[in-house]
């Protein structure tokens, strides 16, 4: 047994690629997971793997989280795992795609972290894990909303650090830098329409963005939230490249 074992988690985003992930990861601890997300299948199927809750909502819409949590809750793990970027020159970018980016990737860590406290404070401990990215320590040309929510969600969980330590609740970031998964396959074929390069050689140049080289797995990205969740670590921002 550990400290995750018999917790409930909730982590958002949860049906494919890092989110997938650390589902498994957190059941295989001995977690009760809940997974969310848009998108009923993919969540569907997690859930049955790993013997946890699906259930699909929107985790930028405040009342699809607070009846999640009335629903299934209360959670004493949180891991806002939902994110979306796009690739666009700064002059480019409209109100609409830059709200759309700074709902997905910011806004819903507020609504979940909020939603899911109350049950934390109740029970004198709370994990917050947040999967931010490289990008919310420093910059990246074409994905200023990427980059600005980015930040805000390491900010975020900072300040939940220093509001919430005493009460037994920690809040940490994860930052990985380009991984293996969805959003990267897409920029992938973006970089493949604009430039006329192969998506193997696209891959291959983000991946070189990364010290090791090689593009970050979900399941590396699923063994530092686990490693952050065991540990009474708190306010850090982990980079895993």
């Amino acid at each position: 047994m550990t400290a995750i074992t018999c917790r409930h988690a909730l982590v958002t985003g949860g049906g494919t690629g890092i989110g997938a992930a650390i589902a498994r990861a957190l059941a295989a601890e001995g977690a009760q997971v809940t997974v969310i997300g848009r998108r009923a299948g993919p969540i569907e199927q997690i859930a049955r793997d790993i013997g946890g809750t699906a259930i699909a909502a929107d985790a930028t819409d405040r009342t699809d989280i607070d009846r999640v949590v009335a629903d299934a809750g209360p959670f004493t793990i949180l891991v806002n795992n939902a994110g979306l970027a796009e690739s666009t020159p700064f002059a480019k970018v409209t109100a609409s795609a830059w709200r759309q980016v700074m709902a997905v990737n910011l806004d819903a860590a507020f609504h979940c972290s909020q939603a899911a406290l109350p049950g934390m404070l109740a029970a004198g401990h709370g994990r917050i894990v947040t999967i931010a990215s490289i990008a919310g320590l420093r910059g990246g040309a074409y994905i200023a909303p990427y980059v600005a929510a980015k930040h805000g969600a390491v900010g975020l969980m900072r300040a939940l650090a220093e509001e919430l330590g005493s009460k037994g609740i920690t809040a940490n970031a994860i930052c990985p830098g380009y991984a293996d998964t969805e959003i990267v396959a897409v920029a992938a074929r973006n970089i493949r329409e604009k430039t006329g390069r192969s998506e193997e050689e696209a891959r291959a140049d983000l991946a070189r963005f990364n010290p090791s080289g090689r593009l970050i797995t979900p399941e590396e990205i699923a063994d530092a939230v686990i490693e952050i969740v065991l540990s009474d670590r708190t306010g850090e921002a982990v980079e895993i490249a």
